[in-house]
């Protein structure tokens, strides 16, 4: 079994940061993408930051576009998705996924997930 697990959230003032990680462990697999999303109470789950895992080239969602990053750790096996800048509409719990085959932007799209981790902005 492939398990994804996510790390870094918590509770933070408006104007503040956050740095998530999200490791993928267990049995063989592929690693094309690696991707965020997020989910607030109420609302469909979406599509945040994706890196390419061999090439490097990221792509965001507009409305973090400048805000946050996403990169690869020096080990290759972990992404790190860096937050700046935070407001209290990107209160949500954060989700990291794993594309086996090409890169994707869409949730239907990653075929492993981690479990989620709950960030929250105050004003």
């Amino acid at each position: 079994q492939v398990q994804v697990v996510e790390s870094g959230g918590g509770l933070v003032q408006a104007g503040g940061s956050l740095r998530l990680s999200c490791a993928a462990s267990g049995r063989t697999f592929s690693r094309y993408a690696m991707g965020w999303f997020r989910q607030a109470p109420g609302k469909e789950r979406e599509f945040v930051a994706a890196i390419n895992w061999s090439g490097g080239s990221t792509y965001y969602a507009d409305f973090v576009k400048g805000r946050f990053t996403i990169s690869r750790d020096n080990a290759k096996n972990t992404v790190v998705l860096q937050m700046n800048s935070l407001k209290p509409e990107d209160t949500a719990v954060y989700y990291c996924a794993v594309r086996s085959v090409s890169f994707a932007t869409a949730a239907a799209d990653y075929d492993y997930w981690g479990q989620g981790t709950q960030v929250t902005v105050s004003s």
